[in-house]
């Protein structure tokens, strides 16, 4: 068996001496691990970071094998966040979501947005693109959310709140009687049109509204809480403002 795909790698553990098994999010072929000989080498070692985006063939004599890697640079997101203690953070977060995802099951649209998300790693947008990806994240699983229209009256409009049991948007007038038990709709993504930066309160608000929806409806089934680099992420951006 052997196939080659482009891949973000999400993490690795030491095999052996020298080697590494990796997990890598590839595009066609999903999640899939593999050994990498010589992974803890000078030479290897800075490829195999979490964000990096590599070439990978992958071979095995058979298919439910663990298989081994062979593995070049395309794009080292990583390197170019080095100093930004958020942006790593982040990308760590990003990595834990998709290790949740099943081995060997194709997400393509997902592994675009994922790519999409860490196009952004070091630069202001990255909050934002991140929390957008949750939602790509939760609506590829199956658990989407409509933000677009008020679940009470059908307004476009004035939309400020999400349901926290059915996932849809609530405009002001409707929700306001019930303001306590809803989960705030940072504007930012309530007009996905605007070209407004959002504020820390938004991004904090928006952090909050896709973790409710990743715990409830991805974690709880397993009875494992949030991923901790996902809390090491909110903590950052706290300690930047």
């Amino acid at each position: 068996m052997r196939w080659a795909d482009d891949g973000i790698f999400l993490a690795g553990r030491p095999h052996g001496e020298t080697s590494v098994i990796a997990d890598i999010f590839t595009r066609a072929n999903g999640r899939a691990k593999g050994l990498v000989k010589g992974g803890r080498s000078r030479r290897l070692r800075p490829l195999l970071q979490t964000g990096n985006t590599l070439g990978v063939e992958w071979r095995a004599r058979l298919d439910d094998q663990l298989g081994v890697y062979t593995v070049e640079l395309a794009r080292a997101t990583a390197a170019n966040a080095l100093d930004d203690p958020s942006a790593l953070a982040g990308m760590t977060a990003l990595a834990a979501l998709l290790q949740v995802l099943a081995e060997r099951d194709p997400h393509p649209a997902l592994y675009d947005a994922a790519q999409d998300c860490l196009a952004h790693a070091s630069d202001a947008s990255f909050p934002a693109a991140f929390i957008r990806f949750e939602l790509r994240f939760l609506n590829e699983l199956g658990f989407g959310l409509n933000l677009a229209t008020c679940a009470a009256t059908g307004r476009a409009d004035d939309l400020i709140y999400v349901s926290p049991k059915s996932g849809q948007a609530v405009c002001r007038e409707a929700g306001e009687p019930y303001a306590d038990r809803l989960l705030p709709l940072p504007a930012f993504l309530a007009n996905a049109a605007s070209a407004a930066a959002p504020s820390d309160a938004e991004i904090e608000a928006g952090l909050l509204l896709t973790g409710h929806f990743l715990a409830v409806h991805v974690f709880a089934e397993s009875g494992k809480p949030l991923p901790t680099a996902r809390d090491e992420f909110a903590r950052t951006l706290r300690r930047r403002t």
